[in-house]
């Protein structure tokens, strides 16, 4: 298990444990709520917490709980993703919208088309987080232009200029490359990264992604 995946469990836990100890003591008549709250040494029994693998559970106290809760706060690495993929993302937006006019094989428009309709939401949502998260960050550098994946400015004025069968081929090339560097690049958010969120988005990114490129090798 990853460690950020330890740290998750165990926000859970102590969550629970919280919700458990304030119920006891909610639902505990006047008379006995005191005792609900209090153990034998007139102390509050805590929060029970997960011990490490192979260590015991233990009780710790409010204060320790909140200190023990994972620090999910985004770091540069998650910023740095989220900014270039949503560059990345658009490019593939930029190749899909060449598709209604070039493509022969409707096999190949359905591919752009379920692209399209899964990237356009996608940007949505990390632009949403970037808002959230106070807004885009210097990137020291980063290139957009040398990101994994990117097509070339001549890569791109060969796809506008072929059509038919030559574009299905050219297409799909560009295309499973573009994808293979997105899920280099979300490989890295999840090693580097610490917000679960860019996590989430990352391994989403990874799971569509790698079914695409199995998908457009097909054809």
């Amino acid at each position: 298990m990853s460690n950020r995946r330890v740290r998750g469990a165990l926000a859970v836990l102590l969550a629970a444990g919280a919700v458990f100890t304030l119920g006891a003591c909610e639902s505990a008549p006047d008379g006995a709520r005191s005792a609900a709250g209090q153990g034998s040494s007139g102390k509050s029994p805590g929060i029970v917490a997960p011990g490490k693998p192979g260590e015991q559970a233990r009780r710790v106290s409010p204060e320790e709980a909140a200190r023990l809760m994972p620090d999910e706060r985004p770091n540069s690495a998650d910023y740095a993703y989220v900014q270039m993929m949503i560059e990345h993302h658009r490019q593939a937006l930029t190749m899909t919208a060449l598709v209604p006019a070039r493509v022969k094989d409707p096999q190949v428009r359905k591919v752009a088309e379920r692209i399209a309709a899964a990237q356009g939401p996608e940007i949505g949502a990390m632009e949403g987080w970037l808002k959230n998260n106070g807004g885009p960050r210097p990137m020291t550098g980063h290139d957009h232009h040398a990101m994994p994946g990117m097509a070339t400015e001549a890569q791109l004025a060969r796809l506008r200029a072929a059509k038919g069968a030559a574009f299905d081929a050219l297409f799909l090339e560009l295309m499973i490359t573009h994808h293979q560097g997105a899920i280099t690049m979300a490989a890295d958010a999840l090693s580097q990264g610490n917000n679960v969120l860019v996590e989430e988005m990352a391994n989403d990114v990874i799971a569509q992604q790698s079914a695409e490129i199995n998908r457009m090798r097909s054809l």
